[in-house]
């Protein structure tokens, strides 16, 4: 066992706990590399019994954390604290303003020496805030920022460079649409799946939309639809499903959006339409996307891209900048990471070990409130 352990506060005695670790293991073998140490069960809001007075604390308190990107990035932020002799506390706030304040609230009451978070409502941002400074603990927003009304960061951010990485997919999908001979059709649509109340994933459809219609300036603009959703798959695919049934005119839709669940739920919409074969889905994050390779081969599905950025340097750049924070410095409020658009043909050369399958353990081994786990590699 390494001397950093990785604690999981569960906000429902039925939700999946999911956390991958480990650099001598495939990431398709990570779920025999958990050891579980059931406690006494105590539900969502109570405490953790960690004590922060002799060593380094870092709770992470993330938005969805039963999501994959939560997990691979909460993993990396677990490996990035250990590495400097710490534990690591992960949170699934479950896309709840209630628990997220509680999650922040345990911290606080259990001596936490910093937080790393990506917070469900923004709208919320300066309570985080208030509650972390009145208590002394650093706080680093990681994905979405805490910020004010006007949009200015309260605290550092570390997420991806979200305008340029919606450019690159809207690139690609405009040359799709080009070298596909779609532009100009009546029976062609574009759909953006937005998040217009997360203010890290607005620019990604921004970028997405002004990169495509840059490069296919006669692309009717009636064509062109966009559905909002929460950040959920169910929900990408209730808001996508809503505007192909509204259109039945389009025959070929041409999708991206503001993360990886929203495409997916569009994909599976266009399935259940029967208008999958062909239409195209370009991703973002690719951790889904692959699985759709894995599972399906490239002509097995209708997604063809995806806007591919690491989870790692988000989830270990956070805790960098945490460090630096409790080490009494002052880092930049900003810092971003580029991407690749990945396709069936290179997702594995560029994506590594993150290609490969990732096994989640069962969600009927967790039965208490909440579950300590010690990494076993």
């Amino acid at each position: 066992m390494r001397n950093g352990t990785l604690s999981h506060e569960l906000c429902d005695g039925n939700k999946n706990e999911k956390t991958q670790g480990g650099t001598n293991m495939k990431r398709k073998m990570v779920s025999v590399a958990l050891c579980a140490a059931m406690t006494a069960g105590v539900l969502a809001g109570g405490a953790v019994t960690v004590s922060a007075e002799d060593k380094l604390v870092v709770y992470g308190i993330y938005k969805a954390g039963d999501q994959t990107w939560f997990i691979d990035e909460g993993a990396a932020a677990q490996k990035a604290v250990e590495e400097a002799g710490g534990e690591f506390v992960y949170v699934d706030a479950k896309m709840n303003p209630e628990e997220y304040l509680k999650a922040i609230d345990n911290a606080i009451a259990n001596k936490a020496s910093g937080i790393v978070t990506c917070i469900p409502d923004q709208t919320m941002s300066q309570a985080a805030i208030d509650k972390a400074e009145e208590a002394g603990i650093p706080i680093v927003a990681a994905d979405d920022a805490l910020q004010d009304a006007e949009g200015n960061k309260l605290a550092p951010w570390v997420g991806i460079d979200a305008y340029n990485i919606g450019a690159a997919n809207g690139e690609w999908l405009a040359n799709y649409a080009n070298e596909n001979e779609l532009v100009g059709k009546e029976d062609v649509g574009l759909l953006l799946m937005t998040m217009d109340t997360v203010s890290s994933c607005v620019p990604r459809a921004e970028g997405e939309l002004d990169k495509f219609t840059e490069l296919c300036p006669d692309f009717p603009e009636a064509n062109i639809f966009k559905a909002d959703y929460d950040g959920t798959t169910d929900k990408g695919n209730t808001a996508a499903a809503a505007v192909i049934t509204a259109n039945p005119q389009i025959k070929t839709w041409l999708v991206t959006g503001a993360n990886e669940e929203g495409c997916i739920g569009a994909a599976r919409a266009l399935e259940s339409a029967g208008l999958d074969a062909d239409a195209c889905v370009v991703g973002l994050g690719a951790y889904m996307a692959k699985d759709e390779w894995n599972n399906k081969g490239a002509d097995g599905t209708c997604v063809k891209a995806s806007a591919y950025f690491s989870a790692d340097q988000v989830g270990a750049g956070s805790v960098e900048v945490l460090l630096d924070m409790i080490e009494g410095n002052e880092p930049e409020m900003e810092t971003a990471v580029d991407a690749v658009v990945v396709t069936p043909e290179n997702y594995k050369e560029e994506m590594g070990s993150y290609a490969e399958y990732i096994y989640i353990l069962s969600s009927a081994i967790f039965s208490f409130g909440y579950a300590t786990f010690s990494s076993c590699i």
